[in-house]
């Protein structure tokens, strides 16, 4: 069975989004060497695996290297999928950091589960987007998620 053993991001030092957001993909890269899934279709040899994550343009880049450090596949995604899915979790999430420091529990966790329906939604489109590609579960499409809207936080 493969996994992630590293994962990196190619963020804009200039253009960081905010703490709240650093620290959520700090979490998912924690997170994910913890526990995932990630198998690159027609290699399936390698069981440990490298992720490199940036953007180019209007594409997500994915570059899957060995634990040897060879590039095994690049894959380019459109955004344009994920555009709605990240700005409607911008959204929530901002509404979600406002609520915990001023709303009643039973408000915040409405809010939260909403994000979380969100999330799942953006989970499931990285997962149709990579079909054929890379073999992924739901937990660690979710925080692969989390990783995009990190690096596409628009500041």
């Amino acid at each position: 069975m493969s996994k992630l053993v590293a994962i990196s991001i190619n963020q804009n030092d200039f253009n960081l989004p905010t703490p709240e957001v650093l620290q959520e993909q700090s979490l998912a890269i924690y997170d994910l060497k913890q526990s995932n899934f990630f198998q690159l279709v027609g290699f399936e040899i390698h069981d440990e695996i490298k992720l490199n994550i940036s953007l180019s343009n209007n594409s997500l880049v994915f570059e899957v290297v060995s634990k040897t450090d060879e590039i095994l596949k690049t894959f380019f995604l459109s955004l344009t999928p994920l555009k709605q899915i990240i700005r409607d979790y911008y959204t929530i999430c901002e509404s979600y950091f406002n609520a915990v420091k001023n709303l009643p529990i039973d408000k915040i966790e409405s809010i939260d589960m909403g994000r979380k329906g969100i999330h799942n939604e953006g989970a499931r489109v990285i997962m149709e987007r990579l079909e054929g590609r890379i073999k992924i579960d739901m937990e660690t499409s979710r925080r692969i998620f989390t990783l995009i809207y990190a690096l596409t936080y628009e500041r």
